[in-house]
């Protein structure tokens, strides 16, 4: 990269991770381009080898992803299309133009049968059409192999921005004198921040002739019952939390059971220490002024 400079196209800015980043950016002497697909139409060549083109783009996040779980169950095809095709495209113009693309995946490429925290050479066998249609455009990805490029597969996302599970909780938390969770899917929270950071920090370092896949989540092991607990308690709400089994809260798309991520490849690959998920939920509601930050 001529005078290590690093002109970086964001795709998905809008999303949690991509105003996270946006967030973080200006700790950072890269240059950088935050789209929407009001901007570019990332399933279109020509359309983001153009952009690419004119802002010498040498490193590419995609943070794009169709990620309503249950709706993808019938909308398949605006799924695949961002998912899968999307990739396609992203990773073509990065193969052509030598620029590095870093691509966001999912827990949901497993089908959380197992015991043991899923290492990134696991067997992948998703359950769900997002968990399927986020494989084939990792496979894609692969299959055109753009030099210094890779995936994160990451798990259970939440931030300051968008809709999640935090916000979920504590505005229910506040409605309802008792909520029922559940409590047998089991796995960890990914703060947005912290993904974000170490995304940014990495960069620099990143030297493959192959696709690599990395893990990323905090550090710890809890069940959505327990993230919930704690999100109650530390925003001294007084709902309860009750434990229900995945059977007692039906959805049109099938959620793994276990979906802990083993991050031994990306620390040592690295050399980066992952926050434990208490110090990222801790921080996100202080950030969203429920609780004091003097406490």
């Amino acid at each position: 990269m001529l005078n290590n400079t690093f002109n970086i196209l964001v795709t998905g800015s809008k999303g949690q991770l991509g105003n996270e980043i946006k967030e973080l950016s200006s700790n950072y002497s890269y240059n950088f381009f935050f789209i929407t697909r009001d901007d570019i139409d990332i399933t279109n060549k020509e359309s983001i080898k153009n952009f690419c083109q004119i802002n010498s783009i040498n490193v590419i996040i995609n943070c794009a992803a169709y990620t309503a779980v249950d709706k993808a169950e019938t909308d398949i095809e605006n799924a695949d299309l961002v998912n899968r095709k999307a990739v396609k495209k992203l990773a073509l113009v990065s193969k052509e133009l030598n620029i590095k693309l870093i691509h966001i995946s999912t827990d949901y490429v497993f089908d959380g049968k197992n015991f043991k925290p899923y290492c990134e050479e696991f067997q992948t066998n998703p359950q769900s059409v997002y968990g399927k249609t986020k494989l084939e455009g990792e496979l894609e990805f692969i299959n055109i192999n753009p030099k210094n490029s890779l995936i994160i597969r990451t798990s259970w996302v939440y931030s300051y921005y968008g809709n999640n599970f935090v916000k979920t909780m504590l505005r229910l938390g506040k409605e309802k004198e008792s909520l029922g969770v559940i409590f047998d899917q089991v796995g960890t929270p990914t703060y947005a921040v912290h993904l974000a950071k170490t995304i940014l920090d990495i960069i620099p370092q990143i030297d493959n002739e192959k696709v690599d896949i990395y893990n990323y989540s905090n550090e710890g092991v809890l069940s959505w019952y327990d993230f919930a607990k704690e999100i109650i308690k530390m925003a001294k709400l007084s709902c309860k939390i009750n434990p229900i089994e995945t059977f007692q809260y039906p959805t049109p798309a099938k959620r793994p059971h276990f979906s802990v991520l083993n991050k031994a490849k990306i620390k040592e690959m690295f050399n980066i220490e992952i926050p434990y998920w208490k110090d990222g939920l801790d921080d996100c509601l202080k950030r969203l002024g429920e609780i004091n930050s003097v406490e």
